[in-house]
């Protein structure tokens, strides 16, 4: 569900003092108005200004300056019950009272409780010795209340912020700890897997490299042609164990990366930008055998998600190796088509058929770039066609459709 917005933007506390005290002027001025304050009939409206006016001030500076305008707020206040008591001044003044102990130190509150305290001690003493033991109740009921009363409700207001952000910290300290828990668990499992990959799959491909290449020196040694299928077989054999070999050290050193720091750039998962460095290896090894290699783009590449960029990557690199391998001397011709909705690979090499061309495992490649495409919903098809071996590869460029490349 998302966030409500609020109908009204936060306002800084610099601004929520303001409109305290502008909200103290103006009900001051109200009350001044219809002559609702202490001693109306003997006090003119004017004497009770000058205490608003001072208190309104005050309350600017409440959070930055307590001491200040909690010690003359004490003295303006006084001043007004004398003057004539507005309830507006007396509202801000146990206001300057709570944000003294809300904003100010532990000991500001120790000491408006004791001030407090014996305020309210002497005016009730006071009411009792000139006004009865009734008087002298009513007088402790409302002097606890202005003196007492707002500093009680900051000293429990604060606690409660500081309890709260202790669970907020703790809180924090709990999810940082979490986190790197994690963190080890993922790197320790990670190296476990490089561990594996590296004394059991890779040592397995190094023995299927090596024992292939012994192979070709033994098929070198009785003069066998170089297009003999047992021949080419070897070559496909040891070619791709040193390929998977090469892919397993990439593997090995994503895995063994702590997360920490940088990956490196030699390990990082190749993508469409790196076709250019496929052709001009192909153009290398293809000078020999009469390939020339080009590559045509269209449309625009923009952001191509990383699945969709590394399957490209391995369709288009698979597509080349079988040209030079398979191919007859020409132009392979390489076309990169870049819709809004799709990435379409098309590549054309000249086709050269006949009697023991198919090998065994020869296959082995156009059956993982199915499923590479297949693995994000796209199609893949490669065959003869008009005098070419033609491979066609849709896939889709939709970020939902995230397989596994």
């Amino acid at each position: 569900m998302g966030s409500v917005p609020l109908p009204f933007p936060a306002l800084s506390p610099r601004r929520q003092d303001q409109l305290i005290a502008l909200c103290g002027l103006l009900g001051g001025a109200v009350l001044i108005v219809f002559k609702a304050y202490d001693q109306a009939g003997r006090v003119p409206p004017w004497a009770v200004v000058p205490p608003l006016l001072v208190m309104a001030g005050l309350e600017l500076v409440r959070r930055t300056r307590t001491v200040l305008a909690v010690s003359v707020g004490g003295l303006v206040f006084v001043a007004s019950v004398f003057l004539g008591n507005l309830t507006a001044t007396l509202i801000m003044y146990t206001d300057l009272l709570y944000a003294a102990v809300i904003y100010g130190s532990p000991r500001m509150s120790r000491v408006l409780h004791l001030t407090g305290g014996a305020t309210v001690l002497t005016l009730s003493a006071l009411a009792a010795v000139y006004g009865g033991t009734s008087f002298a109740l009513l007088v402790v009921v409302i002097s606890a209340l202005v003196f007492l009363g707002p500093v009680w409700t900051g000293d429990v207001v604060r606690k409660h912020r500081q309890q709260a952000e202790a669970e907020r910290l703790r809180a924090e300290q709990t999810a940082l700890l979490s986190e790197m828990d994690r963190r080890e668990a993922i790197v320790a499992e990670r190296a476990r897997m490089a561990r594996e990959l590296h004394d059991v799959v890779a040592n397995h491909l190094s023995a299927i490299a090596i024992h292939a290449t012994g192979a070709q020196s033994v098929a070198r040694r009785r003069n066998l042609p170089a297009d003999d299928p047992l021949v080419e077989v070897l070559a496909v054999i040891r070619e791709n164990s040193v390929q998977g070999l090469a892919e397993m050290r990439r593997m090995i050193g994503l895995l063994r990366d702590s997360g920490g720091g940088e990956v490196d750039e030699s390990y990082a998962a190749p993508d469409l930008a790196a076709v250019d460095a496929l052709l001009a290896k192909a153009r290398a090894a293809g000078r020999d055998v009469g390939l020339d290699f080009e590559l045509e783009e269209r449309g625009e590449r923009g952001e191509v998600p990383v699945p969709v960029g590394l399957a490209a990557y391995r369709i288009v690199q698979e597509s080349l190796t079988n040209a030079l391998k398979h191919a007859g001397p020409g132009l392979v011709s390489l076309r990169l088509e870049f819709a809004p909705g799709e990435l379409r690979i098309a590549v054309d090499s000249p086709y050269r058929g006949g009697p023991g061309r198919e090998l065994p495992g020869a296959r082995a490649g156009l059956v993982g770039m199915a499923e590479r495409a297949g693995l994000l919903g796209g199609s893949f098809e490669a065959g003869p066609q008009d005098g070419c071996w033609s491979v066609r590869a849709v896939l889709p460029r939709a970020q939902g459709n995230e397989g596994r490349a």
